[in-house]
């Protein structure tokens, strides 16, 4: 018999339009013959079953299931397409296990902890992963500019906390210019983490469970157009995603232990993929994702395919590995 999957996307951050596109590229590519797919849109005005007419019928929060035709349809599996918020930050985790329903993504605490960049970092330097230097503020806070550029130096990252796809992100040069990066980070999350800049090879580590084994996936390389990795670059083409890396064996095997340790270390579960910059040969953790992008121009997919896995065999994986 067949499974009803439903498909989460959207969201609740800035990153609900590839959030869509990784939803579909979901729905498109499950096998019809295995799984009835539903796309589901989880917006803060609505969560909505959207048929093939783009007909909306609702879905009761109670059970998550929905009416359609006075037919009740409930799923025995949600794969999350939801980056950023509710779905990469532990809401909808939380919720899905309390009604006790499986999903693909990793854990609530699992999430709401990756999702938060400083906690995420904080968590991990005991067991030796090493990260740039860090300040934080909240919004709010005074803002001490001597004090920032002290710690961190010059030229700095300024981050949104809690949020994705290089929304929030400033590269700053001088300190006059932190006020105004500060601002931006600050539309995106009421904390920032103000990051020392890391001058070497940028790397993406996918780490996923792929039929019950921690898989590290072959590394992709970064070369930006721009300043960073940023929106463009990491989704209007500006920038050079080269998978396997042009690294040498050494430095190969010490980001696939260290990417994998994290997986480990955090307990996490189906896909993850993790940014590294590498001085004096060691990688030093940026962030991880764990609801990373599924779109033709995403990493993770490029990885899997570099390893031999099809798109059909990595969602398909996710959706199994969950049902267990």
């Amino acid at each position: 018999m067949k499974k009803n999957i439903a498909i989460i996307m959207g969201g609740y951050s800035s990153e609900y339009d590839i959030s869509l596109k990784s939803g579909q590229m979901v729905f498109d590519t499950l096998d019809t013959n295995k799984y009835n797919a539903y796309r589901i849109h989880i917006f803060k005005d609505k969560w909505v079953f959207v048929n093939d007419f783009n007909e909306e019928f609702p879905i009761d929060k109670n059970d998550f299931s929905v009416m359609v035709n006075e037919t009740k349809i409930t799923f025995d599996c949600v794969f999350n397409a939801i980056h950023g918020s509710p779905g990469e930050d532990g809401f909808m985790q939380g919720y899905f296990e309390l009604i006790n329903l499986p999903h693909t993504s990793c854990g609530m605490y699992q999430a709401a902890l990756t999702f938060n960049k400083r906690d995420c970092l904080s968590a991990l330097k005991p067991y030796g992963i090493k990260t740039a230097k860090s300040y934080f503020v909240n919004l709010g806070d005074t803002i001490d500019e001597e004090a920032i550029v002290t710690a961190v130096g010059l030229p700095c990252f300024v981050k949104a906390n809690r949020a994705g796809s290089s929304f929030g992100i400033t590269k700053v040069y001088k300190k006059e210019a932190l006020k105004k990066a500060l601002e931006v980070a600050f539309k995106e999350d009421d904390e920032v983490i103000i990051e020392s800049y890391l001058d070497g090879t940028e790397v993406s580590v996918g780490v996923i469970s792929f039929q019950g084994n921690v898989t590290v996936l072959p590394i992709t390389e970064i070369v930006s157009d721009n300043d960073f990795f940023d929106y463009q670059a990491k989704y209007l083409g500006q920038s050079q995603e080269i998978t396997p890396a042009r690294i040498d064996d050494d430095l190969t095997e010490k980001v696939k232990a260290t990417a994998k340790k994290v997986y480990e270390v955090l307990r996490l579960r189906g896909f993850s993929r993790s940014e590294y910059i590498f001085m004096d040969g060691e990688p030093h953790l940026l962030e991880v994702n764990t609801v990373p992008g599924l779109t033709g121009a995403s990493i993770l997919p490029q990885q899997a395919a570099e390893a031999g896995i099809s798109l059909k065999d990595l969602f398909e994986n996710a959706i199994e590995e969950a049902l267990k």
